[in-house]
């Protein structure tokens, strides 16, 4: 079967969906500007679900990284949020499906384009990551 072809926003990206069988699929995502990047997520429910804090240290603040890890969370399906922090870093919380929590953690490490990420720390979180995913004011 062909994939389909979806355009997402920003338009800079193109979704190709390849079936895999009834419980899951795989998404690939191709952009002119990063590395071709891949996910596995379920469509079915899982019952396995994984909360992290994530620190990302670097030049990651004025390159549009809270924006950019907002989309990527929100594609994934995640819940949580991001926010600066005023020693220069971005603090996230991520929370969902166990493949898409890694899959984000994955691409925190590469960022948006003009981000450079020197490090990336991640901590088990039991905190509430609300619905949705949005910004948090800088800490």
């Amino acid at each position: 079967m062909a994939p389909s072809t979806v355009t997402l926003i920003p338009p800079r990206f193109t979704l190709f969906t390849y079936p895999r069988n009834n419980a899951s699929r795989i998404f690939h995502f191709r952009s002119p500007l990063t590395r071709s990047i891949s996910a596995m997520t379920t469509q079915q429910g899982s019952s396995s679900t994984k909360t992290e804090r994530v620190v990302i240290k670097g030049r990651v603040q004025g390159v549009f990284y809270r924006n950019w890890t907002i989309e990527n969370a929100t594609q994934l399906g995640l819940k949580g949020w991001v926010r600066n922090r005023k020693d220069g870093s971005v603090e996230a919380l991520f929370s969902g499906n166990v493949d898409a929590v890694q899959e984000m953690e994955q691409r925190c490490r590469r960022g948006p384009p003009d981000a450079l990420v020197t490090g990336l720390q991640v901590f088990p979180s039991d905190d509430d990551p609300g619905t949705g995913f949005h910004r948090k004011p800088t800490l």
